[in-house]
């Protein structure tokens, strides 16, 4: 009975999509939505199994506790959490209130989270077990001014020390606590509903603030007709909630069509990721390019019969075209590799499941529109690199208290993206590397991107990054190569990829110096960073 359904929402992707009726909360939209799912499981997370009906009374309750510790619509509540059940109650919670969560990256310091703390003027904090000591720290060097401490603790362990200890409530005890709020909030979609902050590559990180139209859309507009997500399904996103891709891949696209989410507290290695494939079986797997070239050499790479993947999506970084083949070559499924952004929530630009040409990250996904404009703002021809534009339903407001970010980045209709791309003839973009990467050797531009994406098709290569360094006043591009595991760095081997991309690509683009590495620098979403191998040449 299931089939024509899926049939049916798998092929919608030419069906315009309805926009969100004017009073809009999305917690309340998806709680509505699953109504007739209440014990089917929402979330499987290491220890837990939630319900969509516990779902939504404990996200309910949620809402009531927040209020009743005086936390009111519009006022912000930092959330620094591990992915468990507790951050998507968390999380619905304080939308159901009108209250706007602040999802943070679980890998920063105390300082980060002071900064955040007082740039948000969050009225609460709350945080998983394990990141209370760093977010405690951070309240006791800011004037608090009322900002109330909550540690999430499932299940207290002999090894963490009590929420208590560090002068924090019990999330867990507030629920159990907290009547479930009768009704949601009564918000217009273009209400505020969270932020997301930025890396903070480039400086401070800019609080990205969103509405909650923008959570509806990317399902509407990537997640059903792209991605192609049904209610049968499995999900499971190695990159964590707090990051824009993972939010929408663990959070929006699930919740949305009543499919299911395995949710994964620790680090996403190799091995922790082949763990959750085997013994949950997703259907639907979302990572990062580094991801999948470290699944491919690892030496506990399940068989195709012992998963149940069906399809991926990767962004974050380009896809290289050899791991994409190489991947499908072994699991028989696809990566639909794409590109979004904090500013657009998901992802804009996609290759599509029949469709998928490795090596380009594809075409617009319908419902927006792209660009590439030149320097002076005009468009560029097939061919030739421009910077990249978007417009679509699910662009964010602006950055909080950022005016000249802002002007910079939210233009009008459009958003200047940073990145730059090419087009090819046949419609699909090419990745060339961010604005701020591209390269000026011998009077020609040259991408990072290109370069080091010949690199990794060498046998050798596992990952490659590549910047540019001054020699005498000129620019040379160094390469640094992190080998596989049966390669050993080598003077002939430098020379080889040196070759090996001079005979691929115009000479004056291939790498002056190999530098052999044991890992590449990366943000905690995948991401090369690139500038800290510039501070090291």
């Amino acid at each position: 009975m299931e089939a024509p359904l899926e049939t049916s929402a798998r092929t919608s992707a030419h069906q315009a999509a309805a926009p969100p009726p004017p009073l809009f909360n999305f917690a309340r939209y998806l709680f509505e939505l699953n109504e007739a799912r209440a014990n089917k499981p929402a979330y499987i997370d290491d220890t837990h199994t939630l319900t969509y009906g516990e779902l939504e009374q404990h996200a309910r309750r949620c809402a009531s506790a927040l209020r009743t510790l005086g936390v009111h619509p519009e006022e912000r509540v930092l959330l620094v959490m591990l992915d468990t059940v507790s951050l998507p109650v968390a999380f619905l919670g304080a939308l159901y209130a009108g209250i706007v969560p602040v999802v943070a990256n679980t890998l920063l310091t105390a300082a980060d989270y002071t900064y955040m703390l007082t740039h948000s003027h969050a009225r609460a904090v709350i945080a998983s077990a394990a990141l209370l000591p760093n977010v405690a720290q951070a309240l006791e060097s800011i004037d608090q001014d009322g900002c109330q401490l909550i540690g999430s603790q499932p299940e207290p362990s002999a090894d963490a020390a009590p929420t208590t200890s560090l002068g924090a409530a019990r999330f867990e005890d507030l629920l159990d606590a907290a009547p479930p709020a009768l009704k949601g909030c009564a918000n217009s979609g273009d209400d505020i509903a969270f932020w997301l902050y930025s890396s903070g590559s480039t400086g401070k990180p800019k609080g990205t603030v969103h509405t909650h139209a923008n959570l509806y859309w990317t399902a509407e507009l990537y997640g059903k007709p792209v991605l192609g997500i049904v209610e049968s399904d499995v999900v499971f996103s190695a990159a964590k909630l707090f990051f824009a891709y993972g939010l929408g891949n663990a959070l929006t696209f699930p919740l949305s069509v009543g499919a299911t989410a395995i949710l994964m507290a620790e680090r996403p290695t190799a091995d922790a990721i082949f763990a959750r494939l085997v013994k949950h079986r997703p259907t639907v797997f979302c990572g990062v390019p580094t991801l999948y070239a470290s699944m491919l050499v690892a030496p506990n790479l399940p068989a195709r019969a012992e998963v149940a993947i069906r399809v991926c999506a990767s962004a974050g970084e380009a896809l290289p075209r050899d791991v994409g083949e190489r991947f499908t070559a072994h699991f028989g499924a696809e990566i639909l590799d794409g590109i979004g952004s904090t500013e657009m929530l998901h992802i804009f630009l996609s290759n599509r499941p029949g469709e998928v040409e490795y090596g380009t990250t594809g075409r617009p996904v319908p419902g927006y529109e792209v660009e590439l404009r030149d320097e002076a703002g005009q468009p560029v021809p097939d061919g030739e690199v421009g910077d990249l534009y978007i417009k679509g339903p699910s662009a964010a407001l602006m950055y909080w208290n950022n005016r000249e970010k802002s002007r910079a980045t939210f233009l009008g209709e459009w958003i200047r993206s940073g990145d730059k791309y090419r087009r090819l003839a046949n419609g699909c973009y090419v990745y060339a590397g961010r604005s701020d990467d591209m390269l000026k050797v011998s009077g020609q531009y040259v991408s990072p991107v290109e370069v080091e994406m010949v690199l990794v098709e060498h046998p050798a290569v596992l990952e490659a990054a590549v910047v540019g360094v001054d020699h005498g006043g000129l620019v040379k591009t160094r390469a640094f190569v992190v080998l596989k595991r049966e390669f050993a760095p080598s003077e002939i081997l430098a020379d080889e990829l040196k070759a090996f991309v001079k005979e691929r690509l115009a000479p004056h683009k291939y790498p002056r110096d190999i530098v052999f590495a044991d890992d590449l620098p990366k943000t905690a979403t995948g991401k090369i960073q690139r500038f800290k191998l510039r501070e090291q040449s």
